[in-house]
């Protein structure tokens, strides 16, 4: 019996990472082959003042198919955003049972993307008119997403020996699942209330968030709300069916042939012989490498885990206390997604449709605003022993020279897109283009570059599919009237810029302590957005104070996703670098302020 379970576990091992690898494969091709068809169309529009028809139409589509692929691969990790603090404090039987819950909430996730896709398939007729092919297809990706998320629960139960804990999560989730269409419970408060409800218990016991948004859409139909499933998952196809959203696997592809390539250890340099001589010399290096590879890569979490492994040892070696190292680390690293290229900003204007080049002019103001608060905090907070002669003029000037590709990537992103030469999306795969240009030029490996693929669809999969998910709760919302009561309660708190400003900044500040960034962003961006807008307000300005506002949460329990990173690479308990950065979490809330009375004097 030993030996036949032994046997089972490595066959289902084997299995799944055989079938990791080839999601991994076709993920990184769609990938390739979505990058190639908008260079092409950027490239026939700007030299040949022309187009290809249905390329928009094929982006999106490939990039639903991206994230069906792909969205298996990104349950264990790290963008699942699973919610576990509370969970860790619970005794072994505590957690077996969470885990379970957490299970069947995934199984339950499976099936109605599975069965809702199906059900829009057969219901649904029509060809795209660019394309040519079946509507169908399109939410048959998701489908197919759906299938393969519970094959790989299945096949991950039995190789870790959980055979009996996955059998129950199964039962337990296709039971509720069934059960849903039986039951309604005649209530007079508004469905999303109850969506926000059941999505935080899956939350509070550690559900992947998109699994634990869309179980709770589809729980919500016994509670009146008016998404049946198969409109839970053509509205969350839908919220994935913007081209700017190619954009994102673009610019995680970019930070990641960035650092492949050696360009990012040249940006290091630069920072080193600018600043590394002064007092607190390394960490104001550390400072201002984050602010030179925000404008490359547009993610924190990729500069969090590229600052922990560059520079964590090198500050203990300096004298850094490990949780002080750590903490400067994962406070330089909120700069990425508010200093462009920022995928934060760009799932704002796909949520409220402002301006992506006013909020990207807009991160500039606030990243130098944060930049500053850190440097003053960085300045006050460290004593180093350890400090290096100033650089040579002749050593700036080298190591400067050496950056330039590095440097081309910024003009090339940042001013494309505000001179309009190119969209967001084009800018965002030329840098892409671009970076990969340098990684082979560097002679980067093939595996090493394969690598490096598979990680930016495993991370856009797990950001798309948070976005897709969000769709039905933000369409709830905006169904039951939240923005309309939201705008009663500024106008009793008198209506004005402060009070929306004050009240905006309270619910995010909450808010951010539970949720993701992008499913606050996509929960809240249009709810406040036209409060503050009614009051005066700057949409644009508003804008970049709910992304600065939200990124900070990156730091603060429970959730601390930056801090959490840095943990992992440099294995410093979660707990001491949140004390250690407190220091630098109030420079931020400091900056904070600052951008709000900027915003209301300059409205």
């Amino acid at each position: 019996m030993v030996w036949r379970e032994d046997n089972i576990r490595h066959v289902a091992q084997r299995l799944s990472d055989a079938i990791e690898t080839m999601l991994g494969a076709l993920a990184a091709i769609v990938l390739a082959i979505m990058l190639v068809t908008v260079l092409a169309t950027a490239g026939m529009r700007y030299f040949f003042h022309t187009g290809i028809v249905g390329v928009e139409d094929l982006g999106i589509w490939l990039h639903i198919a991206l994230i069906a692929l792909a969205a298996p691969l990104s349950v264990t990790g790290a963008l699942a955003m699973r919610f576990d603090v509370l969970v860790r404090v619970l005794p072994e039987r505590g957690r077996a049972l969470t885990r379970i819950a957490a299970d069947s909430i995934s199984v339950m996730a499976a099936l109605v993307l599975t069965f809702g896709a199906v059900n829009i398939s057969t219901m649904l007729g029509g060809y795209s008119p660019t394309l040519g092919l079946p509507e169908w297809v399109r939410f048959g990706f998701i489908g197919i997403g759906g299938a393969l998320l519970l094959i790989m629960m299945l096949l991950r139960w039995l190789a870790a020996g959980q055979w009996r804990t996955g059998l129950t999560a199964l039962l337990f989730g296709t039971l509720l699942y069934s059960a849903v269409p039986l039951v309604f419970f005649d209530t007079s408060f508004p469905a999303s209330l109850y969506l926000a409800l059941i999505a935080g218990a899956g939350l509070l016991l550690a559900a992947p968030l998109a699994h634990a948004f869309l179980v709770a859409a589809y729980l919500a139909i016994s509670f009146g709300s008016s998404l049946p499933e198969q409109a839970i998952v053509s509205t969350t196809v839908t919220g994935m069916s913007k081209f700017l959203l190619l954009a994102i696997p673009f610019f995680l592809l970019t930070g990641g042939l960035l650092g492949a390539s050696g360009a990012a250890q040249r940006l290091v340099h630069v920072a080193q012989t600018l600043v590394g001589h002064k007092r607190a010399g390394l960490a104001q290096t550390v400072l201002l490498t984050s602010v030179l590879f925000s404008g490359a890569s547009g993610s924190s979490v990729a500069n969090a885990a590229f600052g922990a492994s560059t520079f964590q040892p090198e500050l203990v070696r300096h004298g850094y206390p490990p949780a002080q190292a750590g903490a400067i680390i994962a406070a330089t690293s909120v700069l990425d997604n508010v200093i462009p290229p920022s995928i934060a900003f760009l799932i704002l204007a796909a949520a409220t449709n402002l301006s992506i080049g006013s909020l990207l002019v807009g991160g500039f103001f606030a990243g130098g605003v944060m930049a500053c608060c850190l440097a003053i905090a960085i300045h006050l907070t460290v004593r180093e022993k350890n400090k290096r002669p100033p650089a040579p003029a002749k050593e700036r000037w080298q190591a400067a020279f050496a950056a330039i590709p590095a440097f081309g990537l910024g003009v090339i992103m940042v001013a494309g897109i505000r001179f309009g030469i190119v969209t967001t999306t084009e800018a965002s795969a030329l840098a892409a283009a671009y970076t990969f240009a340098l990684a082979y030029f560097a002679r980067t490996g093939a595996k090493t570059l394969y690598g490096v693929f598979r990680q930016a669809v495993t991370e856009a999969a797990a950001i798309g599919l948070l976005i897709g998910t969000a769709a039905p709760f933000a369409f709830l919302l905006a169904t039951d009237g939240v923005a309309g009561h939201v705008m009663d309660f500024v106008v009793m708190l008198g209506g004005s810029a402060f009070a929306v400003l004050l009240l905006a900044n309270l619910v995010l500040l909450a808010a951010g302590l539970v949720l993701d960034i992008g499913a606050a962003i996509l929960l809240f961006g249009p709810i406040l957005l036209p409060a503050a807008v009614a009051a005066g307000i700057d949409p644009i300005h508003f804008g970049v104070i709910l992304v600065v506002n939200l990124m900070i949460h990156g730091l603060t329990p429970p959730i601390g996703m930056l801090i959490f990173v840095v943990s992992g690479v440099t294995k410093v308990p979660a707990s001491s670098l949140f004390r250690a950065v407190l220091p630098y979490l109030t420079a931020l809330l400091v900056s904070l302020t600052i951008l709000c009375a900027y915003a209301l004097v300059f409205r």
